[in-house]
């Protein structure tokens, strides 16, 4: 598997990963508009020529947000989205970022475990933050100060 930061022309395939993943997708128009904002860095895996997976940041100042991580159910259970978060987590302690906030959806489980595995930690709720269905989110924060980023 190779992991590299993405481009212009994944747009149209992380968009399709997008609307096998989520239910509701970001449009494709947003996924190119990343291109020309500051702050994000997207990555994506590459797998025998397939896209496996993506995830992204938003950066301001020392502190992100992660976007969205999403892997194809073919290849989910096979590290792809454990090493997509360890290179997203490590590019963005090279660029300044001390603090990484996500929002997950209460039901997603497995997503919740892999966020804990690499130093997230559960800070509060947001109600009915998604739709379709409509659910909480938990929200979870990774610190660069206590050490997460050498643990993962």
């Amino acid at each position: 598997m190779t992991i590299r930061e993405m481009t212009k022309e994944d747009c149209e395939a992380v968009w399709e990963l997008q609307k096998t993943c989520f239910t509701v997708p970001w449009s494709l128009d947003s996924i190119r508009a990343m291109f020309g904002t500051p702050g994000y860095l997207s990555l994506i895996a590459m797998e025998d020529g397939i896209l496996a997976g993506y995830a992204g940041i938003k950066q301001v100042l020392d502190e992100a947000d992660i976007t969205n991580v999403a892997v194809h159910p073919d290849r989910r259970r096979q590290g792809t989205g454990r090493q997509l978060l360890r290179e997203l987590l490590h590019k963005a302690v090279g660029q300044g970022v001390r603090r990484i906030f996500l929002e997950v959806r209460d039901s997603n489980e497995a997503a919740q475990r892999l966020y804990a595995q690499a130093g997230f930690q559960m800070v509060d709720r947001r109600k009915h933050y998604y739709e379709k269905p409509v659910e909480d989110a938990c929200i979870m924060l990774w610190d660069a100060g206590d050490g997460a980023s050498n643990s993962y």
